[in-house]
């Protein structure tokens, strides 16, 4: 309930944010989620598992949907994942722009970093989260867009960022197109290194057979060719994939086909051999 009077809802709607953000801890401790589900993404570390290319300046003031905005430059242990306080020391500024804001003053827009569809606080942290207290959708903003190597498509938690590092590391590897890059996805990120010393591999041989150099750019698309299309094709008439991804079922099978039968070709013998394989 509101009351009118600046001071005392700022007041109130400082506290009813502490309360949340501790209930909010309790709840995730009792259901034993993981450590990660409520902490507010650091951008450092989000554009380094992706690989920053290059940033530019939006032009204007932007109005950015709230919900976007998940991370932060350099507050990450002043605010949870929603922008309500983790601590009593930041009260006082936050009580002050609650009663601007109430009273109609004039803010100032935020200065935001946009990663694909991600925000992240440059600075404006109060009043981000201020305008989450008072039940905001958007908020004003100035904002830099970062580009990156991987999409950031699929950051959720901040565990999530070992998956886009291994993926980007294989990209250093194994340097594929953005759309044959697309095609290739493990559920196990781990798999990245293992997928990796497998094109290498099969880059070397084919650079023996052929008694010339290939630099890496010109070994990942024709392994993408040559090897993984045709291989996973021949894989799903034989109905080897099942239920995994076409990646996944191309590296298991690749590695089992040379530790049953000591070869690197794909023709139908191997392909029996391996569809009757315990």
């Amino acid at each position: 309930m509101e009351t009118g009077f600046p001071q005392a809802d700022a007041e109130n709607d400082f506290l009813r944010l502490r309360r949340r953000q501790v209930l909010s801890r309790l709840a995730a401790w009792l259901r034993r989620e993981p450590d990660d589900v409520s902490e507010i993404l650091p951008f450092d570390e989000v554009v380094d598992a992706l690989g920053r290319t290059g940033e530019r300046r939006l032009p204007g003031i932007q109005i950015v949907d709230l919900e976007s905005i998940v991370g932060s430059v350099d507050r990450t242990t002043d605010f949870d994942r929603w922008f309500r306080p983790r601590s009593q020391h930041t009260r006082e500024r936050w009580e002050r722009l609650a009663r601007a804001q109430r009273r109609g003053e004039t803010i100032p827009p935020v200065d935001l970093y946009r990663v694909g569809g991600l925000y992240f606080v440059r600075d404006g942290h109060h009043r981000v989260s201020v305008a989450h207290a008072l039940g905001l959708r958007t908020i004003d903003a100035m904002v830099t867009e970062v580009t990156t190597r991987i999409d950031p498509n699929g950051i959720v938690h901040r565990g999530d960022l070992i998956t886009k590092d291994l993926r980007r590391v294989f990209l250093d590897r194994v340097p594929l197109g953005p759309t044959q890059l697309a095609s290739v996805e493990v559920r196990d990120p781990w798999s990245y290194a293992e997928l990796s010393e497998t094109v290498e591999a099969w880059g070397f041989r084919l650079m023996q057979s052929e008694n010339r150099y290939l630099d890496r750019e010109t070994v990942a698309r024709r392994w993408w060719a040559e090897e993984f299309k045709p291989v996973v094709r021949m894989l799903r008439q034989a109905e080897l994939i099942g239920t995994r991804s076409d990646t996944d079922a191309y590296l298991q099978l690749a590695c089992q086909r040379y530790r049953l039968l000591r070869t690197h070709r794909w023709d139908d013998e191997v392909v029996e051999r391996l569809r009757t394989a315990p």
